[in-house]
This record gives structure tokens, C-alpha cells and sequence, in this order.
């Protein structure tokens, strides 16, 4: 059959028109709200790093969470700083810690937003890495222990889902985390419980303003030994395949645009919903270019946003969630 040449142009003529034929598009229902939570009353601290943003005494949080569900944005993660810290992170998993508090708190006064809580240690050690910190007997350097972190992760995801949490995110890129907490979690009654399990987390220089935003920032090496090196591609697939085998219900790709490419390839290689991490460090440089009048903040941000999507993710943990939800209802 011969068919008459695409004039692609046709299509684009008319707004409603370009609507019509649009391939991908950005929807309130696709974005998760990052939030941080710290310990007193009536704190609303901006994080100097990422304008707009706080970290928020639990009060003021209840009062953040009840403008998400206006906005009918489906859910927050949630991030701790605690008021101690000690080498095996013992606030993360405490049964009055901070975030435990947070979930009660807001399950009180908005039972019906879905509640996503981080699963990792480095906001609550002393040291800032995320577990249980060993010295190498032949190389006398420090590093992370990881099947004794994995006993902490464990103690810290059923203390969130006791506290009544909906999913937990461990974020610690520990090898077999996902499947001792699934487990955990089944034998303790919450085998309904959801995982979303960071699966292709980067060594990442666009981390660093969630670090201040976090306090947690490590105080000796950097996290090069448990995160993935940013040139591999075939790892993430392999880290994907065993998260999803030890019983992820939901897999992550963080950072976001940088790692556009992995989230199409975990799309194209797996049926399984995906969820991208758009981290602070690239929220803040549109943010920061913005404010220097070098780019339209509204614009940008969807932008990246849409191709977030149309790269195949599902969900998408952005810090523009409640911008984006006021923009795309204009």
C-alpha cells in the first residue's frame, strides 16, 4: 500500500489538535511529593540549597500534607532528621522516632494520603553512611558492612510499617535488603505492605542539596562502594532483575534526567511499574537559573517532568509536585 507523505505540521496548527495527538502526557496522579521532617514545633526551616522547601517540625508537616491532598497529588516520601544520631543509626528505627511520629500524625488527620517512607541510615549515623560502619582488616579503611546493615534495614522498615505506613523505599543499595524485608514483613502481618525498592541508585553528583536539605551528608569517604558507578547500564538491569526476584513491588531509577536512558531500558525490558527519582540537585539548577532570569522555571519544569514520563516512568518523586499540580491545571 503506498500512503501520502506525513506532514507532521498539520498536527500542529491548533492547540487542541496538538492535545489530541499527544503522545505522552504529565498528570497530577504521576507525582510524589519528597518531604522532610524534624523534630519541634511550629519549624518551617528553609533549605537555603533547594528554594521552596523546608524541613518541617510534624505540625507543620500534618499542615503541608493536608495542601498535597488538596491538590489530589496521590502521596509524599518522607525524610527524617532526627534529634540524635549514634554509629548504628538507632532514631531510624525507634518506635517514637521521628518519622514513626510523622506517619501516626498524619494517618490521624489524613488517613486516605498514601504515606512512602525513605529506608536508610545515613540521616540517623553519626558518620553519615547509610549502615553499619566496619574497618577492612587489610586495608585498615572504613567501609560499609553490609549484611549488618541489612539487620538495621530490616528493624527500620517494620517500624515504619507498624507506625502505618503504605509503601516502604529502602534507599540504601545494600545487596539483598528487598528480600529479608519482604520477608520481615510477611512474617509480622504485613505481607500487603508494598516495597519500592531503589533499585538503580547512582553515585550521583546531583545529590548535594538533598545532603544539606537531610543533614546527612558523610563525614569520612563517599558512598562510590554501594551506589552504582554512573557509566554502567548493564548493572542496572541486573540490580532491577534481583530487586524485582526478591520481591520489589515497585523498582526506582535515581537520578532522573541524567539516567533517562536507563529508565527506558528498564521499561523496555521489564513489565513492572517504574518510579523515577527527579533528585534536588536537579530541581535546584532550574530553580537556581530562574531566579537569575536565564530560563522560564513553569516551562522547564514540565519539560523535564514529560520527558521523565515519555522515557517510562510511572511515578515520578519531584520536589515541583505542587507546582506542577497547580501548572497543569491552568
Amino acid at each position: 500500500m503506498n500512503f501520502p507523505i506525513y506532514r507532521p505540521r498539520r498536527l500542529r496548527k491548533n492547540e487542541h489538535i496538538r492535545r489530541l495527538v499527544r503522545e505522552t502526557t504529565l498528570s497530577v496522579d504521576d507525582l510524589i511529593l519528597p518531604l522532610f521532617v524534624c523534630p519541634g514545633e511550629n519549624v518551617k526551616k528553609p533549605i537555603n540549597s533547594m528554594p521552596g522547601n523546608f524541613q518541617l517540625s510534624i505540625d507543620k508537616l500534618v499542615e503541608e500534607v493536608k495542601e498535597v491532598a488538596e491538590l489530589n497529588i496521590p502521596g509524599v516520601i518522607l525524610f527524617g532528621i532526627p534529634e540524635t544520631k549514634d554509629e548504628i543509626g538507632t532514631s531510624g528505627y525507634a518506635h517514637d522516632g521521628i518519622i514513626q511520629s510523622a506517619i501516626k500524625a498524619i494517618k490521624a488527620a489524613k488517613p486516605d494520603t498514601l504515606v512512602i517512607t525513605d529506608v536508610c541510615m545515613c540521616e540517623y549515623t553519626s558518620h553519615g553512611h547509610c549502615g553499619f560502619i566496619k574497618k577492612d582488616p587489610l586495608s585498615g579503611k572504613l567501609d560499609v558492612d553490609n549484611d549488618e546493615t541489612l539487620k538495621l534495614l530490616v528493624k527500620e522498615a517494620l517500624s515504619h510499617a507498624e507506625a502505618g505506613a503504605d509503601i516502604v523505599a529502602p534507599s540504601d543499595m545494600m545487596d539483598g535488603r528487598v528480600k529479608l524485608i519482604r520477608e520481615a514483613l510477611d512474617e509480622n502481618g504485613h505481607d500487603n505492605l508494598p516495597i519500592m525498592a531503589y533499585s538503580a541508585k547512582y553515585s550521583s553528583s546531583f545529590y548535594g542539596p538533598f545532603r544539606d536539605a537531610a543533614e546527612s551528608p558523610p563525614s569520612f569517604g563517599n558512598r562510590k562502594t554501594y551506589q552504582m558507578d554512573p557509566g554502567n547500564t548493564d548493572e542496572a538491569i541486573r540490580e532491577v532483575a534481583q530487586d524485582i526476584e526478591e520481591g520489589a513491588d515497585i523498582v526506582m531509577v535515581k537520578p532522573a534526567l541524567p539516567y533517562l536512558d536507563i529508565i527506558r531500558r528498564v521499561k523496555d525490558n521489564f513489565d513492572y511499574p517504574i518510579a523515577a527519582y527527579n533528585v534536588s540537585g536537579e530541581f535546584s539548577m532550574i530553580k537556581a537559573a530562574a531566579q537569575n532570569g536565564w530560563l522560564d522555571e513553569k516551562g522547564t519544569a514540565l519539560e523535564s517532568l514529560s520527558s521523565i514520563k515519555r522515557a517510562g516512568a510511572d511515578m515520578i518523586l519531584t520536589y515541583w509536585a505542587k507546582d506542577a499540580a497547580k501548572w497543569l491545571q491552568e
